[in-house]
């Protein structure tokens, strides 16, 4: 699969990145945190792929990932789902393994622009607002904070 080029400005990934660095975490509710852990795990049935879990595996680049889906399988890194929303690890898993098929079917790296569109094509699928407003905390405003600070940012859920 070809990858398709990313064209974001230092601008847009800094005030992306403000968003996420600056803002406290979000209070979300019991019943948002069932419902997102519900959907993922409908997800994750849906996914053609076999997941494993990798303490040290990482893709460098979104077309060294492309090629192991392409053989039906998909490393997901434990220090990719380290975030406090979930109740139990897995869904943190299953959230990657997820995420990272989503840049498969919409042809994205890992650039603004690739996390961009794989937040609206996932987003889509998305039962609530409140899921799609955690969703962009995850992938895109995280995305940016980790662009602009040169390495991981600490994971948290923001609403700015």
């Amino acid at each position: 699969m070809a990858l398709k080029k990313a064209k974001t400005t230092a601008s847009q990934v800094e005030t992306l990145a403000k968003l996420y660095l600056k803002a406290k975490p979000a209070e979300i509710a019991e019943e948002t945190i069932a419902q997102l852990c519900d959907w993922l795990m409908d997800e994750f049935h849906q996914l053609p792929l076999n997941l494993q879990f990798s303490d040290y595996a990482r893709y460098d680049n979104a077309q060294e990932m492309f090629t192991d889906i392409e053989r039906g399988h998909l490393w997901v890194s434990a220090d990719s789902y380290d975030s406090a929303v979930y109740p139990n690890p897995i869904y943190g898993f299953i959230f990657q393994g997820m995420h990272d098929w989503d840049h498969y079917l919409t042809g994205t790296d890992f650039s603004l622009e690739g996390e961009i569109a794989a937040y609206n094509f996932t987003a889509k699928r998305a039962p609530s607002l409140d899921i799609q407003k955690i969703l962009y905390s995850e992938i895109v405003l995280r995305c940016a904070a980790h662009l602009s600070l040169g390495n991981r940012a600490e994971p948290k859920i923001v609403f700015p």
